[in-house]
């Protein structure tokens, strides 16, 4: 009883900050309803005993990307109009394609993880805490969408790369 009550008074929690986020006006304060929402989600893996999720969501999430949004948000100049003119060298058919391969991707995953034989009990009580069975499970069964999500990562930061060294 005491789960499930907590449970739904963190549901709330995290609805309200989202709908916070979302109709804040200054956007230093949306980014704070963002952590609060974070911190929120945190807990709900908590009460249903992921603490190695929580812990991931609060250094990452709660921590990285808010600053990173921080960041942003301080560095760009928000009371700007936007440029009235299209960058001619915006390459609109080449980001259909990239996206109609990634799209591909997410499906061979799901075909991936549909085909494939289900985890044996035997594996599941190999480990005991929950930091090894996902080191376990992401290395072993999550292979390939592990992967796949390195890559992306690593096309991003290229990405993010080279756009920062056209501005310099």
């Amino acid at each position: 009883m005491g789960e499930q009550l907590a449970f739904y008074a963190l549901s709330a929690l995290i609805l309200a900050f989202a709908v916070l986020v979302i109709t804040a006006r200054n956007t230093v304060y949306a980014i704070l309803f963002l952590v609060l929402d974070f911190l929120c989600v945190a807990a709900l893996y908590v009460t249903l005993h992921a603490q190695f999720v929580a812990v991931i969501q609060i250094v990452v999430y709660a921590g990285g990307i808010v600053i990173l949004y921080l960041f942003v948000v301080m560095l760009v100049n928000l009371k700007r109009a936007p440029e009235a003119h299209t960058d001619r060298r915006r390459l609109g058919r080449f980001g259909v394609g990239l996206s109609a391969v990634i799209l591909a991707e997410f499906a061979a995953i799901a075909l991936y993880g549909y085909v494939r034989p289900a985890v044996g009990a035997a594996e599941g009580a190999l480990s005991s805490s929950n930091v090894e069975r996902v080191g376990w499970l992401l290395y072993t069964d999550y292979l390939v969408p592990f992967e796949l999500a390195s890559m992306l990562l690593l096309v991003a930061m290229i990405g993010a790369i080279v756009l920062a060294r056209r501005e310099l």
